[in-house]
């Protein structure tokens, strides 16, 4: 009989934290300056240069570690990791290994059989993030962009309570959604504000003991960390088949590929030689402190779910999908707030908004239209200014441009025509040209109506009012 393996994972989730400014210094953190633009002789390592702890980095870290139950540690201080790679300019990265803000702390997940699981978190720290390395293949060499050197990050460490992909992919998207609604991050995978490292063991089904691990980087989309989980399950199970040893290393994925490769042996904590910051005060979080970012939590996708269903009564399907996303979530309660049609609301989020979403290959957060044009927009055809097809069109231009739905349908001349006698001529001209459909209703076929229904339409531009449309055509048939 073939031997059972139990796959073990454990997570290091790097998050990279919404500052205006980096953890130690001036410099801005915005994404995508032009190469070491965003720099200082703090973030670049220059001798006799000083840091400065960043406030509103404690704030983050504290509000994360709030939210997944740990406990705050409110004298923590800041270590140096030593190691030596052309992105790491001080030589040192500013860590904290010994007291870590965060720790003791754990999320519930659950998986698509409905059960649930809790994960716990071993510790949260903060810490500075290295430059990065750009590969010119062309040129045969290595060039160094020190813009994300100094950046904040913070490291969210997990137990090794994870035992298949699908838990894995649970509990990031758990994390994900917890940073977003704190505002803390975008958690953008594919910019790398958020990251996932994974370490994999495997053990025969029963064992107490835990296999060799390795650690998987680079890993920017959650498909692409279930392939590596796959992957990395099966190359260590047939190593072990095979009598060979799985290596403790440190290895790289490449989604391409759908392959990973060893980078190097994976280091413990004494090979960093970690030791207190010398140039950084121990950082003391007063129980006030404490307490204004206790108070400041905001209300998470679980409770809105369940506040949600009370007070606004739209379908579960609805609601598991808007609050899946804090953007949505504030679109969806703040235009609802403004004309009181919760369903309508939701029936354009998860209608035309998703719709473009996907068609632009957009992400939620980077929504730009506002809640007040969309509940406008809804107004509008509740008040039958505009059909439902104009208004559709209208729509793509709020989502791109957020114009103004009023003016813009008055400046194009879109406002919908509700005027009997306009309406009963263009539909004379329509029975008089559509001699056929007119029999085939008379005879019986009622839905060539439809037919006449789209030629009148059509013959008004789209603005007619379809209901009058229908009724002039079911009275001038008769």
């Amino acid at each position: 009989m073939a031997k059972q393996y139990e796959t073990v994972i454990g997570l290091e989730v790097h998050v990279e934290l919404a500052t205006k400014t980096k953890i130690f210094c001036g410099c801005s953190t915005a994404f995508g300056g032009a190469p070491n633009t965003h720099t200082c002789p703090v973030c670049t390592g220059m001798p006799g240069s000083l840091p400065v702890l960043n406030k509103q980095v404690v704030e983050y870290a504290a509000a994360v570690g709030l939210a997944t139950n740990c406990t705050i540690t409110q004298n923590c201080k800041f270590d140096r990791k030593n190691y030596f790679y052309p992105d790491n300019a001080q030589n040192y990265q500013i860590s904290q290994l010994y007291l870590p803000i965060c720790r003791n702390g754990h999320v519930d997940i659950e998986l698509e059989d409905g059960t649930t699981k809790q994960i716990r978190i071993h510790e949260i720290h903060m810490e500075e993030d290295a430059g990065k390395l750009v590969h010119d293949d062309w040129e045969d060499v290595s060039l160094v962009d020190y813009n994300r050197s100094g950046v904040p990050l913070i490291e969210i460490v997990s137990e090794p309570d994870m035992r298949s992909a699908e838990e894995v992919i649970a509990y990031l998207d758990k994390l994900r959604l917890i940073v977003q609604y704190l505002g803390v991050s975008d958690c953008k995978l594919q910019e790398g504000s958020m990251r996932a490292d994974v370490n994999l063991s495997v053990r025969e089904a029963g064992s107490t003991e835990f296999g060799t691990r390795t650690e998987t980087k680079n890993l920017n989309s959650f498909s692409a960390i279930s392939r590596c989980i796959e992957n990395e399950v099966a190359r260590q199970i047939d190593l072990i088949e095979s009598g060979e040893k799985v290596v403790q290393e440190t290895r790289r994925w490449d989604d391409n590929k759908e392959y990973s490769y060893a980078m190097r042996s994976k280091e413990d904590a004494q090979d960093y030689r970690y030791f207190p910051d010398p140039d950084l005060v121990p950082v003391s979080i007063s129980d006030e402190w404490l307490d204004r970012i206790r108070k400041a939590q905001p209300e998470f996708k679980t409770e809105k779910m369940k506040r949600y269903k009370e007070e606004f009564g739209i379908p579960d399907y609805d609601i598991n999908i808007i609050t899946d996303s804090k953007k949505l979530a504030d679109i969806f309660e703040a235009a609802t707030a403004i004309c009181n049609k919760p369903k309508k609301v939701s029936n354009w989020i998860m209608g035309e908004t998703m719709r473009l979403l996907k068609e632009k290959d957009m992400d939620a957060a980077d929504i730009s239209f506002s809640p007040e044009n969309l509940a406008k927009l809804i107004e509008l055809v509740e008040a039958g200014s505009i059909n439902n097809s104009v208004a559709k069109d209208v729509f793509v231009k709020v989502f791109d441009e957020d114009v103004d739905p009023d003016k813009y349908i008055e400046e194009n001349g879109l406002k919908q025509v509700n005027d009997e006698g306009a309406l009963k001529a263009a539909i004379e001209k329509v029975i008089a040209d559509n001699p056929q459909s007119v029999e085939d209703y008379r005879n019986g076929k009622k839905q060539a109506i439809g037919y006449l229904v789209g030629q009148t339409m059509k013959a008004m531009q789209g603005k007619a009012n379809p209901g009058m449309v229908n009724a002039l055509l079911q009275e001038l048939l008769k």
